[in-house]
């Protein structure tokens, strides 16, 4: 649909003094606006049209509305996405629906990664769709948000924040038949964020995490902390270096693990900073 179209349609808009009307025919310039991949314009169509929704009580239209407009802004202008998200958010929290709050935090804290990168801001919408989450008993789905501020914390060395959640979502997991299997992972992680804060604590840790969860005893993780102790008592990067390959060459690292690996070997005297 071409402008002019769009224009001569808010013209009609003019005259109508039927809100009901008002906000079909907003709603219908929104959708010509995407048409025309004009994202401002249906962005701002999609709220004015959020706002009638609200003047007429219709809450459920107005936060479909308000999510229309944030979808739309999110290929134009960030920031106002967020606030149309938000808006949708407060409607769907009054009416009790925590689900979709929750849902609608993750892609807030989406654009605050990606488009924004203001991770601190990325990691509080994680945290709370993973509060609505668990008072929904929507539990998995919290543990998804956890791990997220949980990676995130310790990327800005927050360490002890991270450690409290590694271990809670590995305590959440490690009694399910079907995700037990993943508790070595976060008890790992925390055993590492224990070992760039203290390696006291990281040995004290590593017992607690071998009793409350014995399958972590047997695991390749456990293995390599022992031998990363060792190099570090020894102050022996190449034996760090050493067990870091050996454990890659079966189970590739990735960023994040590279990333703590490293602070940890920087720990050792003399040592450069290289994995490899």
């Amino acid at each position: 649909m071409k402008l002019k179209s769009i224009r001569f349609l808010f013209l009609l808009l003019q005259g109508n003094h039927k809100v009901e009307d008002a906000c079909e025919m907003y709603a219908r310039a929104a959708n010509m606006f995407k048409m025309a991949k004009n994202w401002s314009a249906a962005g701002n169509a999609f709220c004015q049209a959020a706002r009638l929704h609200m003047q007429l009580q219709n809450k459920l239209d107005s936060a479909t509305s308000f999510v229309d407009a944030g979808n739309a802004y999110k290929k134009a202008d960030p920031q106002e996405a967020i606030n149309c998200l938000n808006q949708a958010i407060d409607i769907y929290t009054d009416m009790g629906r925590f689900t979709i709050a929750a849902k609608h935090h993750i892609t807030i804290a989406e654009v605050y990664e990606s488009e924004l990168v203001d991770i601190e801001k990325a990691i509080a919408h994680y945290e709370q769709a993973a509060d609505y989450y668990k008072g929904e008993e929507s539990n998995s789905s919290a543990n998804k948000c956890l791990l997220k501020v949980g990676h995130y914390s310790a990327q800005l060395e927050q360490y002890q924040k991270a450690i409290e959640i590694y271990e809670q979502v590995a305590m959440n997991t490690m009694d399910n038949p079907l995700l037990k299997y993943n508790a070595k992972e976060y008890f790992f992680k925390a055993s590492l964020c224990h070992f760039i804060v203290d390696e006291l604590n990281a040995k004290l840790a590593i017992e607690k995490y071998e009793e409350m969860f014995p399958a972590f005893s047997d695991s390749r993780e456990l293995k390599l902390l022992k031998k990363l102790l060792e190099a570090h008592e020894e102050q022996n990067s190449e034996a760090f270096t050493e067990a870091v390959k050996d454990f890659d060459s079966v189970s590739r690292l990735d960023q994040w693990l590279t990333t703590m690996l490293l602070r940890i070997k920087k720990t050792i005297q003399g040592d450069a900073g290289d994995l490899k």
